[in-house]
């Protein structure tokens, strides 16, 4: 076909559209000329592990929001691909919560095995998307960071692919002009080391609170205490880990919170979320949507109601993450391809209000990760993408929620089974707390008998 794609980022959502073209092809399909742009110098998006924060060589912010000594906080048995399973990419079954530097060795797998880096064009990014009607095309302004040089290229479809966990949102608070410590975004957040005998205040109560204060505790802070606007998380903490209300002041080196309790501390970390950020898109090709699982201006959760020829991956509030961007991805690639139809505009909107008003009549969690399942369901069904067993996957979800109530700091001792070939993953050699070293040579040992 004589169609011209850009795709926007090569972390797991734009590596997945890579993957779901080359599949059509390797079939026999005449798929279209792709351009992938990527701002850094490697695949992989936040799994692009760096040292660097603020901005890089070049003066680009700095995308990966990874730090060290980071493993997974869900089971792998929930995001495993359908067409590639850790079996085949490992040669045998390894345990359910790999560190970060095994997931990326994963991830690399699969698209090295599908050769579709000479799509990608590395330290390019996107500055400028514009749209004109009368043509029909987008007009993209890149920037090719290796020879200093911009330039303009024409696309038939544009499918942002960013992601939406490396902005952060950064909140203020009394006091933290004077903060004789250091503060801190979970974004900027690299080795938990750094805060050994530390007493560290954690802002936010979202998995990043909760993970890099259990890092922290794991490689020796001296305390931990989470300020919540809300509600405390509620799991059962160690003891020099405590849940208090919101911050309300610093003063020198002490914290104040609501209930006019205090506390001296040496850095605070705010784990306050992201924000979904395009700088390079026009008002009329921006997507302006909250972190959740339905999100605004998408149909099937993919599509720009507005411009049926934009297309945006992983999008939404995570359970699934790599299978769900590949569904997302066979669903965008089969659209552009002509084999499935977008509807007019009413029925699209239509379709992204069922959807929010679905998501809002949920009860708990538990609902909310069998809502995304379906929807990853409902993709799956329309395209070649392989099926798979969706109920599985969220049942290792539910385990999951399950085992995290019972030991905080255990609960990446378990195993599931893969939903892809039917295999218990082994327990792993050691204990979460007891493993220091999370390279990938060290987490793939088997363990002495």
């Amino acid at each position: 076909m004589s169609d011209k794609i850009a795709i926007i980022g090569a972390g797991p959502s734009g590596l997945a559209q890579l993957r779901a073209f080359q599949s059509a092809a390797k079939k026999g399909a005449d798929i279209p000329e792709i351009v992938c742009f990527e701002r850094q110098d490697d695949w992989g998006g936040l799994w692009n592990y760096t040292w660097r924060t603020g901005v890089d060589e070049y003066g680009e912010p700095v995308h990966c929001s990874m730090y060290r000594y980071l493993w997974s906080n869900g089971p792998k048995e929930g995001l495993e691909f359908a067409d590639y399973s850790f079996e085949e990419h490992f040669g045998r079954q390894i345990a359910s919560y790999p560190p970060r530097a095994v997931l990326f060795d994963y991830i690399k797998g699969r698209v090295e095995k599908a050769d579709v880096r000479k799509w990608i064009r590395f330290r390019t990014p996107v500055r400028h998307v514009a749209y004109d009607e009368a043509s029909g095309k987008f007009t993209i302004t890149a920037h090719n960071l290796l020879e200093d040089h911009e330039y303009k290229e024409e696309f038939d479809h544009v499918i942002v692919a960013s992601g939406h966990f490396s902005t952060p949102n950064v909140p203020e608070f009394e006091g933290f002009s004077t903060f004789n410590g250091r503060v801190l975004h979970a974004h900027d957040f690299r080795d938990a080391v750094e805060f050994k005998d530390k007493d560290i205040l954690i802002i936010g109560t979202s998995y990043s609170a909760e993970d890099i204060g259990s890092q922290c505790w794991k490689y020796g802070c001296k305390s931990v205490t989470v300020s919540h606007r809300t509600a405390p998380i509620g799991y059962n903490w160690p003891d020099n880990w405590s849940e208090v209300p919101l911050l309300q002041k610093v003063e020198g080196n002490t914290a104040t919170f609501k209930d006019g309790s205090t506390k001296d501390v040496d850095a605070i970390i705010l784990c306050t979320g992201y924000q979904h950020s395009f700088a390079f898109l026009p008002d009329d090709l921006r997507l302006d949507t909250a972190n959740r699982l339905a999100t605004a201006d998408l149909y099937k959760g993919v599509v720009l109601t507005r411009n049926p020829k934009m297309y945006y991956l992983g999008m939404q509030d995570q359970w699934f993450t790599f299978n769900m961007f590949d569904a997302q991805a066979w669903y965008v690639r089969d659209i552009i391809m002509g084999r499935i139809d977008v509807p007019s505009c009413e029925v699209m909107v239509k379709d992204v209000e069922d959807r929010v008003a679905a998501e809002d009549a949920l009860p708990d969690d538990y609902a909310c990760i069998k809502y995304q399942g379906d929807y990853v369901a409902e993709l799956i069904a329309d395209t070649d993408y392989p099926s798979f067993d969706l109920d599985g996957a969220c049942d290792a979800f539910y385990q999951w929620k399950k085992h995290k109530k019972q030991d905080i700091m255990g609960f990446r001792n378990n195993s599931y089974r893969s939903v892809i070939t039917g295999t218990m993953a082994p327990l792993h050699h050691t204990p979460w707390k007891d493993a220091m070293d999370d390279s990938l040579e060290s987490y793939l040992q088997i363990k002495d008998s």
